[in-house]
């Protein structure tokens, strides 16, 4: 260990199906079981946790409650008194709250970060859930004739794809198809228990899955969710103090990228009109992880990316480097996304199987990937993983956030 090390010692995410509203519940309770369950799983008292870190984006506009980083010491007693903050960075509140606590541990300050990411939605009827959603964008600048936000400015990605390369909105729904299918495995995914059969040039023709924005339909959408998720991270120096720990499965933070950019869509497309990438800045962030990490994509197996719609997936596929810039499609037809391809992407389901609780998106894919490198994933284990990334954006991938995680051991 060289000192610098920084540990995931255990992650828990809640079950993305369940409406907190009609159980009777609140912001509090999700967060009392987020953070019970965090620590168990790193078998590790509260008493512990030397600072706190919540992802969080919507919660004055969904529940009335701000401060939401006071709120783990709210519903934990032993947590009164530790620091604490909270992280709003749209859909990458979660991993901006995971690189707050990195920098911690990093610069000394503190040996054992608590983080959390926590968000309820299903608070109010759908529509108003997608006004609320809306606020990540350039308000009064972008959207306004659009009925629901994100899904008009996926379509936008969509369509600036077709006239830069063309694209068949067959891939799309291969995307959106597997996804489903892979939510199956995963007993937190929101979608588990549906049947969307096949859509795989059906999409167009069913009355279950009508048009939501220009080309974005009903399955082509993550959903509105209520969840939460959280990790346990360690420095070097906390390890050698608790030995004990290294006996338990540990997967190591290898890398990260960041890149934040204007929030108007049509100002990322203007920038890069001449760029073989749609948004150089996602490729950007991604380069930056496999630099720190010291990878390259050949030595990753595996991708939990953020398909908030199927066109942000399948942005990801070049702009991770799968394929060449616009030969996204060929990744889709070959198998390469698929479990037992080249780079399984989303195996736990992703967004639009497994669930979109803003605030916890971020730290839920690092739950994931740390799932995957300890062999912790279940059914929906990819086979031999040793090494897993992370692809998070906020906005219209305004803030983008990449993390490198590995297996390696502790000692």
């Amino acid at each position: 260990m060289d000192g610098t090390g920084i540990w995931v010692a255990g992650g828990y995410q809640t079950d993305f199906a369940r409406n907190l509203t009609r159980e009777g519940g609140d912001s509090a309770d999700l967060t009392a079981e987020v953070v019970r369950g965090t620590l168990e799983s790193a078998g590790l008292g509260p008493d512990q946790v030397e600072v706190v870190h919540v992802g969080n984006a919507f919660g004055q506009l969904f529940t009335g409650q701000g401060q939401m980083g006071a709120m783990p010491a709210t519903v934990e007693p032993a947590l009164w008194g530790v620091p604490a903050a909270r992280h709003e960075a749209a859909c990458a509140s979660g991993s901006i709250a995971v690189l707050a606590a990195m920098a911690d541990l990093q610069a000394g300050h503190y040996d054992c970060a608590l983080v959390l990411g926590v968000e309820l939605e299903k608070t109010v009827p759908g529509d108003q859930a997608a006004g609320h959603l809306g606020a990540a964008a350039w308000i009064g600048h972008e959207g306004q004739d659009a009925r629901f936000m994100w899904p008009w400015m996926f379509d936008k990605v969509a369509q600036a794809y077709d006239e830069r390369y063309g694209l068949d909105d067959v891939h799309l729904q291969a995307i959106a198809q597997l996804n489903f299918a892979n939510a199956k495995r995963n007993p937190n995914a929101q979608t588990r228990g549906w049947d969307v059969g096949q859509l795989v040039g059906t999409a167009t023709d069913r009355a279950d899955n009508p048009v939501v924005e220009g080309r974005m339909r009903r399955y082509d959408c993550s959903q509105v969710t209520d969840g939460a998720a959280g990790v346990v991270l360690v420095s070097d120096r906390w390890l050698a103090a608790h030995p004990q720990a290294t006996r338990r499965p540990l997967a190591r933070m290898l890398g990260w990228g960041h890149r934040t950019v204007g929030l108007g869509l049509q100002q990322k497309l203007d920038r890069s009109a001449e760029d073989p990438y749609l948004l150089p800045h996602v490729r950007q962030a991604v380069q930056d992880a496999f630099g720190r990490a010291g990878v390259t994509l050949d030595g990753v197996d595996g991708l939990e990316t953020h398909d908030c719609f199927t066109p942000s997936e399948y942005l990801a596929i070049d702009h991770v480097g799968l394929t060449e810039p616009g030969k996204n499609w060929q990744a889709v037809e070959d198998g390469s996304i698929e479990a037992g391809g080249r780079l399984p992407v989303n195996p736990s389901g992703g967004l639009i199987g497994g669930g979109h609780p803003v605030g916890a998106t971020g730290v839920r894919m690092l739950v994931d990937a740390a799932k995957q490198v300890t062999g912790a994933a279940g059914e929906y284990q990819v086979e031999g993983a040793d090494t897993f990334m992370t692809l998070n954006i906020g906005g219209s991938t305004t803030t983008t956030v990449s993390f490198v995680v590995g297996s390696a051991p502790a000692a």
